[in-house]
């Protein structure tokens, strides 16, 4: 059996909020195995930021264990989790988060410049990305003269050029229009078939009914855990 890509057991995040005690994550427990399809789902203030933070290596929870790949991600120092987070994390947000003034083609770019990847190498697999995500011919458009489809097809391309193992989405199409929201579930979709584990957090029950396996939460709990 291959190890778990994500295991988080018991995790509790606590924050505090003016006087108030607020809890992101109580007791959370969550396995996720090599090429599923999650949807993490639940209203305002349920811990969805929270657990895909925790996931993604942006938090550590006050107490519990999670374990990455089979590393203990928990107990990792900051510059072991930063490592892990950028070698094997990818990560798309609803406002795309691009470098104004990079082309898209440097923006995807960017994440192997910092890994100092060879430049033949890197305009090699921009290349093939730039025109696997119909998007060979805005290479050296800038983000503002982008729609926000073709925005959303560079953040994807970004965050999936180092090959992670996993991609974490948090309403990847909460910013898009219909027709854009549509592209883009499909790349994701596609790169999942492809093996790639990914996660979702949406509130738009649609998109979150699409994934083979939902995750709901509320106050910090998880309530649901099962198929779609």
């Amino acid at each position: 059996m291959s190890e778990p890509v994500i295991a988080l057991n018991n995790a509790n995040r606590v924050f505090a909020v003016g006087d108030e005690r607020v809890h992101g994550l109580r007791n959370v427990s969550l396995l996720v195995e090599p090429g599923e399809y999650l949807a993490i789902m639940g209203p305002s203030g349920s811990g969805k930021s929270t657990l895909l933070n925790t996931i993604g290596l942006l938090d550590r929870p006050d107490s519990g264990g999670y374990f990455l790949e089979g590393r203990d991600a928990g107990r990792a120092g900051d510059d072991e989790r930063a490592g892990m987070r950028r070698e094997r994390i990818g990560f798309v947000f609803q406002f795309f988060h691009l470098v104004p003034r990079l082309s898209a083609a440097e923006n995807i770019e960017l994440p192997l410049v910092i890994a100092g990847m060879p430049p033949a190498r890197r305009h090699q697999r921009v290349a093939s990305l730039l025109d696997r995500f119909g998007l060979a011919d805005r290479a050296r458009h800038r983000p503002d003269q982008l729609s926000g489809g073709q925005r959303q097809r560079v953040a994807i391309a970004r965050a999936v050029v180092t090959e992670p193992a996993m991609l974490l989405a948090d309403e990847p199409t909460g910013n898009l229009d219909r027709a854009a929201s549509k592209d883009v579930i499909g790349i994701l979709e596609e790169l999942n078939q492809r093996g790639l584990t990914l996660i979702i957090v949406t509130h738009d029950p649609d998109i979150g009914s699409r994934a083979r396996r939902q995750v709901r939460m509320e106050d910090g709990r998880i309530i649901h855990d099962g198929a779609s």
